[in-house]
């Protein structure tokens, strides 16, 4: 064979050979990149909603929790000095005398759970019981962490403590069944505040933010984001809280079952404001 011919023909080999090298790294790389995208945590989406009704909230009520027991709006408040447990009627009077807590405790959430109202305590390490029906205190139990938020599903009261997890306790003893760690497509999510459990989906306040966000309870990521900046103006509210007081900011979720519709406020804020979401 002529030694032209011969190293030409080489070189063409040599040729096809890099070419599908590179076209292997290329499919490779194009599968990876593919893989990244599929196994990338995705970005909750945004929950939007429609204002149904405003309704009266006491501009006393530094709102910790807020639940509903079919006409009736259990709320817990928080301060030294001022903290209350309460249960109104749907124009938001009380049914039964408040409870006031010693000026020691700061009230945190509360959630109702077989017959009894719990009652979270802020750095006093303390959860209070009471009959749901005449809140009479029929015991106390003892949390080791800060108390933030409470709500329950239908084995567990769950809480959080104002960081990213949140935790599934046993109703009776308090001890500690499951840890969830609540993150989004950024990290992991801190200053989780008030909490309700709503068909099957957590929600929960981001403290200091005008935000509620949708936490899947299974695997603790947030699949929705509902933005509530300047929902008080928005609803006519002309004095905003905050201008008086920075700590005034969106907090208490409530889910009414019999009009599927929910109920927001904040610290010391003038109204509920009663929404559904789209």
């Amino acid at each position: 064979m002529n030694f032209k011919y011969r190293f030409s023909l080489m070189n063409m080999h040599l040729i096809v050979l890099l070419f599908l090298l590179v076209s292997c790294n290329n499919n490779t790389a194009n599968n990876t990149d593919t893989n990244t995208d599929q196994n990338a945590i995705q970005p909750p989406v945004t929950l939007n909603y429609d204002v149904i009704k405003l309704h009266p909230h006491d501009t006393t009520s530094y709102t910790e929790g807020l639940e509903w027991d079919g006409n009736h709006l259990i709320e817990s408040t928080g301060n030294y000095n001022q903290s209350r447990l309460r249960i109104m009627d749907s124009n938001m009077k009380d049914i039964v005398k408040p409870v006031k807590l010693e000026d020691v405790y700061f009230g945190e959430g509360t959630t109702l759970f077989n017959g009894k109202i719990y009652q979270l305590t802020w750095k006093e390490h303390k959860v209070f019981v009471y009959d749901a029906a005449t809140l009479k205190k029929t015991n106390e139990l003892y949390w080791p962490y800060e108390g933030w938020g409470m709500t329950h599903d239908d084995t567990s009261i769950i809480i959080n403590t104002g960081g990213s997890n949140i935790y599934y306790v046993d109703p009776t003893t308090f001890n500690v069944k499951k840890t969830l760690g609540v993150f989004n497509n950024y990290g992991y999510v801190s200053n989780i505040n008030e909490l309700e459990y709503v068909n099957g989906k957590l929600y929960g306040n981001v403290y200091m933010t005008d935000n509620i966000i949708q936490i899947d309870p299974i695997s603790g990521r947030v699949v929705g984001v509902a933005d509530f900046s300047n929902i008080l103006s928005k609803v006519g509210v002309k004095d905003d809280p905050k201008t008086k007081d920075a700590g005034y900011v969106l907090n208490g979720i409530a889910y009414n079952k019999t009009k599927g519709t929910f109920y927001i406020t904040g610290k010391d804020w003038p109204v509920l404001i009663e929404l559904k979401f789209k």
